[in-house]
């Protein structure tokens, strides 16, 4: 999820298990909210890809844009193509293995230590797009080939506004949290352990289930259950998360009078 500069340092002779070994150490610990595929699968995934990455002297923003290709051509065959269980398949796992190379990106740059705000600028572009282009290209491949009532379009075109505010939320609340200096915690630094429960709690905000639930794609009346069961947990996801963050965030107050025009 972060770039690296072109100097990076790598240490001769690391093979693919010296590489594996160095980002097991390098693992920087799972949010506390993080749920249960993007936690206990996808990083493991992307754990392996950033250890080939390594040895195959790829960059962090290669890694990035490998994930970027494998995301996008997904996105495009929603709109190509009719839905059937071999689109649903391939679409999901495409966006699979994309997913696995977003991961890999910031392992394998956390691994050779050459972060950079280019990189991670980088990646959060990826995202941004991917999270909003995805609903649209699906509706817009549902309404080519008729495949459902025009209403229920509205679910995946209300869910590319979710989906980019939560993802522009987030960022930004990070990055207040920051200039916080500690009054606000951030969310890494949050008490207390990762728990099963929560990770399975949030599953319908994972971003691993909404690729899984493509694979349903043949049978259409079920993925749009789902679909809509997953638009419709990530808006209360996002309601409830945007109080809070409000509430942190407020309790805050700038220690110069000159800070009120940006923090208000």
């Amino acid at each position: 999820m972060t770039g690296q500069s072109a100097g990076a340092t790598r240490l001769g002779g690391d093979g693919f298990g010296d590489a594996l070994r160095r980002l097991r150490a390098a693992q920087k610990p799972p949010a506390r909210s993080a749920p249960a595929y993007s936690r206990f699968v996808n990083r493991r995934i992307g754990r392996y890809l950033a250890a080939w990455a390594y040895t195959a002297r790829l960059t962090p923003n290669a890694v990035t844009a490998i994930s970027a290709v494998w995301t996008f051509a997904a996105i495009l065959l929603l709109v190509l193509f009719p839905p059937s269980w071999l689109l649903g398949v391939i679409v999901a796992v495409l966006l699979l293995v994309g997913y696995a190379f977003d991961s890999a990106d910031g392992q394998l740059s956390r691994l050779l230590g050459t972060s950079s705000p280019a990189g991670e600028w980088l990646d959060h572009m990826v995202d941004a797009t991917k999270v909003s282009t995805m609903p649209l290209a699906l509706a817009v491949g549902f309404y080519r080939f008729q495949v459902v009532p025009v209403p229920w379009l509205l679910v995946p075109i209300g869910f590319a506004i979710v989906s980019a505010v939560l993802f522009f939320g987030m960022i930004l609340t990070e990055q207040l949290r920051r200039r916080t200096r500690g009054a606000v915690p951030l969310a890494e630094d949050a008490p207390g352990r990762p728990s099963w429960l929560r990770a399975i709690a949030v599953l319908p905000m994972d971003y691993g289930v909404l690729c899984l639930s493509f694979v349903t794609l043949g049978a259409v009346p079920v993925f749009v259950t789902l679909y809509t069961l997953i638009a419709a947990a990530t808006t209360a996801f996002l309601l409830l998360a945007a109080a809070k963050w409000f509430r942190e965030l407020r309790s805050w107050t700038p220690a110069r009078p000159d800070q009120k025009g940006d923090l208000r």
